[in-house]
């Protein structure tokens, strides 16, 4: 059974289909989760913190995508599996992923492009006279802290492909895996802003892409110091 906080996220995703965030009224929100208005308030301090929270939490759902989608590599026939191959399974999972996820959900296409809309909810952090949220309820002070811009999600998305993949590798190996990872992501985020008629050209392109031998170049960025903070 969802939380309070968690029905009522749902219940404003389910409304912002229908309107324009602008448009959302928290006395309707609150209504559809079955919440009382003071409650929704005591949660998220505001409308904006509502926003906040929101898009933070489909940020975490996409990253939780990505982690899925790390964690299904394929074995070979003998059930044996290709590290090489598995590699590239889950590398292209990830950008079917993230294709997928942006073409479903209008606030994961914003985090990936950085393209807001008046429809949709501001990411902004809160103003605070301090660094960090007053808010008394964690998940709140995180949210209240501000999305990840694009650059910043795509890194997420590499440090988790190297902590997922990189385990027990050579350091010129991992420095691969960040190669192709990139190369992953900047495709996929091609496809999120022109999609393709179909997916599976996507799928064979980013194969083929994946299949040739490494070109790390030298403004390739390396893991984020917070990789493991996140």
């Amino acid at each position: 059974m969802p939380t309070a906080r968690e029905a009522l996220l749902d219940a404003a995703f389910t409304a912002l289909a229908g309107r324009p965030w602008p448009g959302v009224r928290m006395v309707d929100v609150a209504a559809a989760a079955r919440v009382s208005r003071q409650s929704l308030y005591n949660e998220f301090g505001s409308k904006d913190g509502f926003a906040r929270a929101l898009v933070r939490r489909e940020a975490d759902g996409y990253l939780a995508g990505v982690e899925r989608a790390l964690a299904g590599g394929t074995a070979g026939a003998t059930g044996t599996a290709d590290p090489a191959a598995g590699v590239q399974d889950r590398l292209v999972a990830v950008a079917e992923w993230t294709v997928a996820a942006a073409r479903a959900n209008p606030l994961v296409r914003a985090l990936l492009t950085g393209c807001w809309g008046e429809k949709l909810p501001a990411p902004h952090p809160a103003r605070t006279f301090r660094t960090v949220s007053v808010c008394p309820v964690p998940a709140q002070r995180r949210a209240d802290a501000g999305s990840p811009g694009p650059a910043e999600l795509a890194a997420a998305v590499r440090d988790r492909a190297l902590a997922a993949l990189g385990r027990g590798r050579t350091k010129e190996e991992v420095a691969d895996i960040a190669y192709r990872c990139e190369l992953t992501v900047r495709l996929a985020l091609s496809y999120v802003v022109a999609p393709a008629a179909s997916g599976e050209d996507f799928a064979r392109l980013l194969r083929t892409a994946l299949s040739g031998p490494s070109l790390k170049g030298p403004g390739l960025s390396g893991p984020s110091p917070r990789a493991g903070a996140r």
